[in-house]
């Protein structure tokens, strides 16, 4: 039996064998997503719960340095780095499961689909690749839960900085900067820095903006 349209096929054009093959394929890419999945979850965990370990700390004693909070951010965007590598490797998962409930399983049901997405399929088994690119992976994830712990972060780093500035002095903004001097850093280059690097984070989060591929064809 032949198809209706050229170019198209439908599940007249599977054998049994090719469709059990696909259906696997399927059931296999589906439990990858569920897999990695879970890893994203615990990499969000640990970066929670890091946050909470060094702001008890901190905050638990006077003496105890507000530069434990800049070493938060360090450990969270070592974090965060660990989960774009993760998101990536999941949407590579997702983006098959995609192709094929675009395509497969509407032939399945009778639909008339374009017979060139085997082709497509067949060069992402061979190549595989994320659909996004590390930097709007690290974007994503910082939409999604980071900015949230880093906000956190801020906040607290800042309330340390004013549980530490001087009793009875003045308050001025000279004082309150230099509150934040870690060891021969002045606190307006740490402030600085903790600036620069919020900037970057919110460029990443702001230029994640995107749509997934196959969703506006």
């Amino acid at each position: 039996m032949t198809d209706a349209r050229p170019g198209t096929i439908t599940a007249t054009s599977y054998s049994g064998n090719a469709a059990n093959a696909l259906i696997h394929l399927y059931r296999g890419e589906s439990y990858k997503m569920v897999s990695y999945r879970q890893r994203l979850d615990n990499t969000t965990n640990w970066a929670v719960v890091t946050t909470a370990g060094l702001a008890s700390f901190a905050m638990g004693e006077g003496s105890h340095s507000h530069a434990t909070f800049l070493f938060a951010m360090f450990m969270n965007f070592y974090f965060l780095r660990l989960e774009a590598r993760r998101f990536r490797s999941y949407e590579i998962a997702h983006h098959r499961v995609r192709v094929m409930e675009r395509f497969f399983y509407p032939a399945m049901l009778g639909e008339h689909v374009d017979a060139g997405w085997h082709q497509f399929l067949l060069a992402e088994l061979a190549k595989p690749r994320s659909p996004i690119s590390i930097r709007e992976a690290l974007g994503w994830r910082l939409k999604r839960n980071y900015l949230w712990i880093y906000a956190a972060v801020l906040i607290a780093w800042l309330a340390k900085l004013a549980a530490e500035y001087p009793a009875g002095a003045p308050i001025t903004l000279e004082t309150f900067v230099q509150t934040a001097r870690v060891g021969t850093l002045s606190g307006w280059v740490v402030f600085a820095g903790v600036i620069t690097f919020y900037a970057y984070l919110i460029s990443l989060a702001v230029s994640a903006s995107r749509e997934y591929p196959l969703e506006d064809d």
